[in-house]
């Protein structure tokens, strides 16, 4: 009984053995096997593999596929005006050469590569942003500054046996103290271009009601012009005609100038004219032929 007894124990160590020698590798990662805590082997190619029973061999994974990075929300950075900018981005990276990750982050620290990228980042970040002016960051140059973040962090990254895919600016924004700095600024320069623009159009506006006076008093001059002449020339006809029918009967025409200067004298019922009865204005009020 005894006897059976151990070889059953015997056989559930060896099958322990067995099973803990055998190990799955699948398509998303990447297995590095030690030994003693020495780095032996890294398998890349997914399947059932072999190694030593533990603890003579342990297995640690690690992710092959595209993995992302955000930084700290609002970091701070420096521009070259010592002035303080918040920026935040993210980046796409993946470990390449396992046993230089794994010298870099430590075997027992194979989860810290997305730290060791965002320090590099975060340097790389200091030194890019410290060179530009903070136009130039904001709007001017920010394509030109994530290439160049892109170039330096993968440089940087090569150590850490990573790749880095891609990186881009979520988000620059200027901290509280600067961002009302730069609103006071660009208010000014709007009020500046606001009276400028208003002073251009008041000096055009009188311009403009100058030259049109100008045309008025004209154009007023030409047609009072045009009405004298008109007028002129109406009156000269006038008298000409009247000078020709009047011509004809010289008595009817002193006759007629006669009522008109009586229409004119007693217009108004208040008029009063003292004269002489035998005076010449009333002649033709004592008969019908006393004008002759």
């Amino acid at each position: 009984m005894s006897r059976l007894i151990s070889i059953v124990i015997g056989a559930a160590i060896v099958l322990s053995l067995l099973a803990s020698s055998f190990f799955v590798v699948d398509q998303h990662r990447y297995a590095v096997v030690y030994a003693l805590g020495e780095l032996r082997e890294v398998i890349k190619e997914p399947g059932l593999h072999f190694k030593l029973p533990s603890p003579l061999q342990t297995v640690v994974y690690l992710d092959k596929r595209l993995q992302t990075l955000d930084t700290a929300d609002g970091e701070r950075f420096v521009t070259a005006e010592k002035k303080d900018l918040l920026v935040d981005a993210f980046v796409k990276w993946r470990i390449t050469d396992p046993r230089q990750y794994l010298g870099a982050v430590g075997s027992g620290n194979a989860g810290r590569g997305a730290e060791r990228v965002a320090q590099v980042v975060q340097v790389a970040m200091n030194a890019e942003i410290a060179t530009r002016k903070v136009g130039e960051v904001v709007s001017g140059q920010r394509q030109e500054l994530a290439n160049a973040l892109r170039e330096r962090v993968a440089a940087n990254s090569r150590q850490l046996g990573v790749e880095i895919v891609d990186l881009r600016l979520k988000r620059v924004d200027f901290t509280a103290q600067v961002n009302n700095a730069v609103f006071e600024r660009m208010k000014a320069e709007r009020l500046r271009v606001a009276a400028e623009t208003r002073s251009t159009g008041t000096s055009e506006a009188e311009q403009i009601r100058a030259d049109a006076e100008r045309q008025r008093s004209v154009i007023l001059a030409e047609a009072f012009r045009n009405a004298e002449t008109i007028r002129g020339e109406g009156d000269a006809k006038a008298s000409q005609i009247y000078a020709q029918s009047f011509g004809k009967n010289p008595e009817f025409y002193r006759f007629y100038r006669s009522l008109e200067a009586y229409r004119a004298t007693f217009k108004s019922r208040s008029d009063v004219l003292v004269l002489d009865s035998n005076s010449e204005f009333f002649k033709y009020f004592r008969g019908p032929g006393a004008g002759k």
